[in-house]
């Protein structure tokens, strides 16, 4: 969970929300990734979407059997489905998401039946600094006026 810290520290440097996701196989990191949606222009460059991505080019492969994703924050919707069709064994985060985060807002007991495979997951793990992050980063922003406005990011 430390390198993901890391990958967050990372996003939070762009002006990105600092998220930050790593993919393990054997021990080994294989996959990194952090929030990049404004710098890539990009809405599913989500930490773990960037991270999946890596992995799979590193392997060669699409099917991450055996893979294991740490990731600061409990994954969306479109991240945990990500997940699942690439068959990550087990998923580790931080900070739960109460507006966004799919086992938080009830999401993943509705949409449970859909899926095809089985994460074992982990939450809370080094919880207290994957929140810390957040709620720093954002509270800073609220302190410097920055909103969204048009779609645009106003910093």
């Amino acid at each position: 969970m430390q390198a993901a810290l890391n990958e967050a520290r990372r996003a939070r440097e762009m002006g990105e929300v600092p998220v930050g996701a790593v993919a393990v196989a054997d021990g080994e990191i294989i996959g990194r990734g952090q929030n990049a949606v404004i710098v890539r222009q990009d809405p599913t460059a989500h930490a773990e979407i960037l991270a999946l991505r890596t992995a799979a080019a590193k392997t060669g492969n699409y099917r991450l059997n055996g893979v294991d994703l740490y990731c600061t924050l409990e994954p969306c919707t479109m991240c945990y489905s990500a997940m699942v069709h690439a068959r990550i064994r087990t998923l580790y985060y931080g900070a739960a998401d109460p507006k966004g985060g799919i086992f938080s807002t009830g999401v993943f007991e509705r949409v449970r039946p859909v899926y095809n495979h089985a994460i074992e997951v982990r939450a809370g793990i080094l919880q207290d600094f994957c929140s810390r992050i957040l709620k720093e980063f954002f509270l800073n922003r609220r302190d410097a006026g920055a909103a969204e406005r048009g779609g645009l990011e106003n910093r």
